[in-house]
């Protein structure tokens, strides 16, 4: 035994397709959080620094002597007045071009130390930012500020606000963490949730196939129990299928019966005859009449229960096409041998593209007897032609320009056994094969007078619809 692969479980593929589809959106989903969040906190960091440096710009004043000065005791946060705090302020003074120089005051929390800042230039008013190493070696984010002091219209000056990049840091990978913890939660329970619904979502098919079982071990007949909208259609084709093949089963044991009690009549007369003839010469001649027609009953028999059977067997197959034309042109072929004699012309007019939707077989034991049978009473003429018609049928029709059957004898004429003219060969059973075959694949044969004077056999069976289509 084989070992099964996994990937050719539908289970397995609905989970592992489901997971991986969700483990890769929680991903990208804490990706995008991650980064949204550190977005967010960075402007957020830099909108509380960009109050403190309006805060200290409001501050900012000269003294007596015109020098600048910030009255930091009206400075609200108490981390400018600890050293390495992580809050920092400078001002420094700008030379000729707005050239950058050495500070001039700064906060108490910088304590012997300076903000380490470029020499860019700067407009009045314009606000700066970027990164800087602190005095301690933290990772600081800087803005600063071009102005001027009261009474002296000149930008002459630079004040700068720096915060510790350090806390915002450490919350954005505390956020991370949490968020990467609860995504992973969140994504055991949605796989948990996806692994439950696929076992409940699949138990329809667990039930469908113990239903199999039990049909398969004769427990049930039928497929029983409630299934979803989306599987009771296969269960009522399935079902239909266990009908129609108990009743084909049915139907032989009945023509086996048939048969069995049609030829228990013929041999129990041969035997009596045998045990009753002897010695005597003119019951042996009329023995071996007698012989000829209990063989000739026989026969008849056989060769109905046969075709019976046959046509039972092979009804409504799926997926079988057989083209047509191919078919008609053998039988033709065959035909013209077999009453070389007569010299009888036959035409086939049937389109290329034409499909039987049955067995290739059961089309030659139509169209063989119906031609066997024309050719047999046509005169000089017979025909074959075929077309498509709507909703995946086709017609057949068989003409010869024989005697053909009177209207009041046609439905006699498709009775099993009956021979409307006992000096031609044959069994009485041609016509009745073909409407014993034709009801198998739920067709109809009718008969009527051809265009030539003799008979017309009308046959209406089932067509592909993409080949009747095609037509």
């Amino acid at each position: 035994m084989s070992r099964r692969n996994p990937m050719r479980s539908l289970r397995w593929r609905l989970l592992a397709g489901t997971l991986v589809m969700l483990a890769v959106s929680l991903l990208l989903a804490g990706v995008f959080l991650d980064g949204l969040f550190r977005d967010h906190a960075a402007s957020q960091f830099e909108r509380g620094l960009r109050l403190q440096l309006d805060q200290l710009t409001a501050r900012l004043d000269t003294d007596a002597r015109g020098e600048p000065r910030i009255d930091t005791q009206r400075l609200s946060d108490p981390r400018w007045h600890t050293p390495y705090s992580g809050l920092y302020w400078q001002l420094d003074r700008l030379g000729d071009g707005g050239r950058g120089r050495t500070g001039v005051l700064r906060s108490r929390s910088l304590w012997d130390g300076e903000l380490r800042l470029d020499n860019d230039t700067l407009a009045d008013g314009q606000v700066h930012v970027h990164r800087t190493t602190g005095p301690d070696g933290a990772s600081l984010m800087v803005l600063e500020r071009s102005l001027s002091l009261p009474g002296d219209p000149r930008p002459g000056w630079r004040l700068a606000v720096a915060g510790d990049l350090g806390d915002m840091h450490r919350a954005a990978d505390r956020f991370g963490r949490e968020l990467g913890l609860t995504l992973l939660v969140l994504g055991l329970l949605l796989g948990l949730a996806v692994a439950v619904q696929v076992l409940v979502g699949l138990a329809p098919l667990r039930a469908l196939q113990r239903a199999v079982q039990q049909v398969r071990v004769g427990r049930q007949p039928r497929l029983s129990g409630l299934f979803p909208g989306e599987i009771q259609p296969l269960v009522d084709d399935f079902n239909t299928v266990l009908d129609r093949n108990a009743a084909l089963v049915e139907r032989a044991r009945t023509q086996a019966g048939d048969l069995a009690h049609a030829l228990k009549t013929p041999m129990a007369v041969l035997r009596q005859a045998g045990l009753a003839t002897g010695s005597d010469p003119d019951r042996a001649a009329a023995l071996s009449s007698l012989l000829g027609e209990q063989l000739d009953t026989m026969q008849r028999q056989v060769d109905w229960h046969l075709a019976q059977a046959r046509a039972a067997a092979a009804h409504r197959r799926p997926g079988l096409q057989t083209a047509v034309a191919p078919v008609a042109a053998g039988l033709v072929r065959v035909m013209e041998r077999v009453h070389a004699a007569r010299a009888l012309s036959i035409g086939v007019r049937v389109p290329a593209q034409l499909q039987f939707a049955g067995e290739s077989q059961d089309l030659q034991t139509l169209l063989g007897n119906l031609l066997d049978n024309a050719c047999k009473w046509g005169r000089h003429r017979v025909e074959l032609s075929g077309e498509a018609l709507p909703h995946g049928r086709l017609v057949l029709l068989i003409d010869d320009d024989g005697p053909g059957i009177p209207e009041a004898d046609r439905s006699a004429a498709l009775s099993r056994g009956v021979r409307m003219d006992q000096t031609v060969p044959g069994s009485g059973l041609g016509l009745a094969i073909v409407d014993q075959l034709v009801q198998q694949y739920e067709g109809s044969v009718s008969l009527g007078r051809s265009p030539a004077g003799g008979l017309r056999v009308r046959l209406e069976l089932p067509c592909p619809i993409e080949a009747n289509h095609t037509n």
